[in-house]
């Protein structure tokens, strides 16, 4: 099976940068990125993207307008396709059955009845999107119900393993490809077309095979596993703290072990990000759904863990500014849920920030990339009153003006240019006692106790 034309459905973090890349990688294909969303195709299209991550502007400069298209015209975008990548959004559910755990395929069901709709021919379709294991079930069974005679289809499982922040690098050199396909002829050749297109840059022994279920399974538990290890080391970064030990001591002694390795094991507020959460819980759902309790309530201790280091964190906020943080102003720098990226989806900073407000702080906020309305919207999404947003909000234009006149400073993204603060300037701009509180263990403990900060550092014992 030859590809001459690719479609995405889906334009957001996963679509636009992985497409930009196939394109960039394979001239001779046309890759088309389709989106419903007229201003994110705009932002595509545009020199300001909708997607920040270090160095995919010159990925998309690279393609756009020869071989790499973004447009909003779906349905004449996968006629023409010899291969469509479904990456539509799987958010949790928030009704009904499985409310708060299973993932919704409201948008990955209208995605397969539409290509169902406009089809002719032979198509392959690759689910990009994260979804539940033996989703490919349902996109076939939609496909040969709503189509023409004419149209054959076969369903391919890509899940993507992207990091944001360095999305780029992972699509350039990525640990591992994995794709998934039925064991039949038709099947082994539809694999076979897709596996073409990634050796055009990625050596093959690095492209892994399977079958469709072992790789729909596969994202869910890759994330499960990791969201693990960050729960896992912020248990510990508590017993540290009890005991007078140093968390990061005890991660690089335990890293050093071949059997562990040192990934994942930085303490921290907690985990975030549009993964992690949401695909832990809807492993929990599986496994409820096929009558693993003991399973399903193993990976929710995952999320119960990451809830509560958020929690005990703010109270050690409140705690130590004497038991009250009315009208204090608090110095909040970082807001996306890691460096280097603007999205915000789940990012712990919302939650701190939300329990803060609760306790009536006044919020002086600054990130590098996220804009002052995403920050707001955030809030209000959680619960904010819009009031409480306009008087106890502050969005600042940088750290300094956010510290100035303020009773403590709270760190909640490891964006670099936090290490590198000018900590005499803020001690001088704060009031006294200066408290600081490191969620992200950013800041230089000891540099913070000898300018005269009052400093709470996470995992290290006090």
């Amino acid at each position: 099976m030859k590809i001459n034309s690719i479609c995405c459905l889906g334009a957001g973090y996963v679509g636009g940068p992985t497409m930009a890349m196939i394109a960039s990688k394979c001239p001779h294909i046309q890759v088309t990125v389709a989106d419903m969303n007229a201003q994110r195709v705009d932002a595509w299209n545009s020199d300001v993207l909708p997607v920040y991550e270090p160095g995919l502007d010159a990925v998309v400069a690279s393609a756009r307008g020869r071989n790499l298209h973004f447009t909003t015209e779906i349905r004449a975008a996968v006629a023409a396709a010899d291969l469509i990548f479904v990456s539509v959004g799987t958010p949790t559910k928030s009704y009904g059955i499985g409310a708060g755990r299973a993932a919704d395929l409201r948008y990955v069901e209208s995605a397969a009845r539409l290509i169902a709709e406009v089809s002719h021919g032979h198509k392959i379709i690759v689910e990009k999107s994260t979804i539940p294991v033996k989703t490919a079930s349902a996109i076939k069974a939609i496909l040969a119900a709503n189509s023409s005679s004419e149209a054959t289809f076969d369903v391919l499982s890509n899940p993507e393993f992207l990091a944001e922040g360095t999305a780029v690098a992972d699509l350039e050199n990525p640990d591992r490809i994995l794709i998934g396909g039925e064991l039949t002829p038709g099947g082994n050749a539809a694999v076979e077309a897709l596996v073409s297109i990634y050796a055009q840059w990625i050596p093959r022994q690095r492209i892994l095979t399977t079958n469709l279920w072992s790789s729909e399974l596969s994202k869910l538990v890759a994330n499960a596993f990791l969201a693990q290890r960050i729960s896992s080391i912020n248990s510990i970064s508590a017993l540290c703290e009890a005991t007078g030990a140093d968390v990061d001591e005890v991660a690089s002694a335990i890293g050093m072990d071949s059997r562990i390795g040192p990934k994942f094991l930085k303490a921290s507020v907690g985990f975030g990000g549009s993964c992690f959460q949401k695909d832990i819980l809807n492993l929990v759902y599986l496994c409820e759904s096929f009558g693993l309790p003991h399973v399903a309530e193993y990976w929710r201790q995952v999320v119960h863990l990451n809830d509560w280091q958020k929690s005990r964190f703010v109270e050690k906020i409140v705690r130590t500014l004497f038991n009250t943080v009315n009208n204090k102003r608090i110095a909040v720098l970082g807001f996306a849920f890691k460096k280097d990226t603007n999205d915000t989806r789940e990012s712990p900073a919302i939650y701190v920030c939300r329990d803060l407000l609760r306790e009536h702080a006044h919020l002086a906020i600054y990130d590098p990339r996220v804009s002052p309305d995403a920050i707001r919207n955030d809030l209000a999404h959680v619960g904010v009153s819009p009031e409480l947003i306009a008087t106890n909000v502050e969005i600042s234009t940088n750290p300094y003006a956010a510290a100035a006149g303020a009773h403590a400073l709270v760190t909640l993204t490891e964006w670099d240019e936090f290490r590198t603060l000018d900590l005499p300037r803020i001690y001088d701009l704060m009031l006294k006692p200066a408290f600081v509180f490191d969620g992200r263990a950013v800041l230089s403990n000891e540099s913070l106790t000898a300018l005269g900060f009052e400093s709470f550092v996470i995992g290290k014992g006090q």
